[in-house]
């Protein structure tokens, strides 16, 4: 039993909310176009769903096996850190998480093109293993480039423009310039969750030469830079609201919750008072894109 629930909790289930906002307002886009098929969304939620625990488990690997996950560490104690999973049974979780990725890729492709476009198939079959790929080498391996600084741009390509315009793609099999709005909204909020973990754990990773852009900065460079991923994810939504029905600004509420955090984020002092806000920006990104969906059916 201890087992099943230290695997529960290598899962990381509350960062999965924010993993499906982008196929959420991906969604949003579809409906818009009049295009929405619901066997699209529903395997696009299932794809992503077990690429984020796959990057979670491959996460807490790299991370243990490399010692960042030690008693400096201000977060929730990891799986492997704990002793309870080994790291040869975390392997194996990530090779089913990564083989259940691409079987539920596969499904997706084929509802999106059918037998009818198979460059179009091969692409992002391809773009399915480049997600896999990069869920793994975030902090696994010699070369994992979350120990280079290069988290937020991987983060904010497949949380972002991966997540919106391409999910958007497969339902409508067109690109339009105003898809990147809420796309690079998105990116930019997800980016921030991830800022907030760094400097939460600045520290940790600095001994551990794990060289975040947190700690290659400094903290204040990186609170000046979470401020402007929050405004530049405000401005989006705004402008992307634009042209649809003012109800849809109801989406923008949340930013009130946003912009207090931020002051939050300003004044502290102590890394482990930044640990409840990440919880606020990932659960904030989600009901804005689950807001934007349900308005967009009403």
């Amino acid at each position: 039993m201890q087992k099943a629930i230290t695997w529960v909790k290598a899962a990381r289930l509350r960062t999965l909310p924010l993993s499906i906002s982008g196929i959420l307002l991906g969604a949003v886009l579809a409906h818009l176009e009049q295009d929405f098929q619901l066997s699209i969304f529903i395997y696009a939620l299932c794809t992503t769903l077990c690429l984020q625990i796959l990057s979670n488990f491959a996460n807490d690997y790299g991370d243990g096996v490399k010692g960042t996950d030690n008693e400096e560490r201000v977060g929730p104690m990891r799986a492997l850190q704990s002793g309870i999973i080994t790291d040869k049974q975390m392997k194996i979780g990530m090779i089913f998480c990564s083989l259940l990725s691409l079987a539920f890729a596969v499904l997706l492709i084929y509802s999106a093109f059918g037998s009818e476009n198979f460059t179009l198939s091969i692409f992002f079959f391809l773009l399915g293993i480049a997600a896999i790929t990069a869920a793994i080498k975030y902090t696994v391996g010699k070369s994992a480039y979350g120990y280079r600084g290069l988290g937020d741009v991987f983060v904010f390509l497949f949380f972002g423009l991966v997540a919106v315009v391409g999910s958007a793609f497969l339902f409508t099999h067109q690109i339009k310039l105003t898809y990147f709005l809420p796309a690079i909204a998105v990116g930019a909020l997800s980016v921030a969750v991830l800022n907030l973990n760094n400097m939460r754990d600045r520290l940790s990773d600095a001994n551990s030469n794990k060289n975040t852009l947190v700690v290659k900065w400094g903290i204040r460079k990186a609170t000046n830079y979470h401020i402007g991923l929050i405004l530049l994810a405000f401005l989006c939504f705004l402008l992307f609201n634009y042209n649809l029905p003012i109800q849809f600004n109801l989406a923008l509420i949340p930013f009130i919750l946003l912009f207090k955090h931020l002051y939050t984020v300003v004044q502290h002092e102590e890394p482990k008072t930044l640990d409840p806000e990440l919880k606020k920006v990932a659960l904030s990104t989600f009901i804005i894109a689950l807001i934007y969906l349900l308005l967009a059916w009403i």
